[in-house]
């Protein structure tokens, strides 16, 4: 599969793009949840820029053939959180692939934390092939590849 190598220039100003749609649409999260370990970056980024909290959670589907297949979807038991996930909430991640993971992410925590009045999501990149429509993105990938991010290049050695 061909790969794209990002670097921190490149990755500060795709998370700058999403905090810009983010805010253009007038969305005021009471709390950014990053879904580790993608998305946890870009949901520093949002929490700052909003500027709102920050809570995480694990989520991964990504454990087949050295983490580059889709298997099952795993859920965290608990959010890292200082106060009850409650009101508005943003998901961040770093892509939507199948969107079938932060689709299932995004109804678990609407029924895991009741309090949850709004969720909304945002990603970094967003394959064109995807069933799910995630609220905020900075791209759109029109072709099958994989994203390195510039604090994974330890993977991909």
């Amino acid at each position: 599969m061909e790969k794209r190598f990002v670097d921190y220039a490149q990755y500060h100003a795709l998370v700058d793009k999403v905090l810009a749609n983010v805010q253009q649409a007038n969305f005021h999260p009471d709390v950014v949840v990053g879904v580790a370990r993608g998305g946890l970056m870009l949901a520093d980024g949002l929490s700052r820029g909003l500027p709102s909290p920050m809570a995480v959670v694990m989520a991964s589907s990504y454990r087949e053939g050295s983490g580059t297949q889709q298997g099952q979807l795993r859920i965290s038991s608990s959010v890292a959180s200082l106060s009850p996930l409650q009101g508005r909430v943003l998901v961040a991640d770093d892509l939507v692939d199948s969107g079938r993971t932060l689709a299932a992410l995004l109804q678990h925590l609407r029924v895991a934390h009741p309090g949850i009045t709004e969720v909304r999501s945002a990603v970094i990149w967003h394959k064109h092939s995807a069933t799910f429509q995630p609220d905020f993105f900075a791209e759109t990938l029109d072709h099958d590849l994989w994203i390195v991010q510039p604090f994974e290049v330890r993977d991909f050695r």
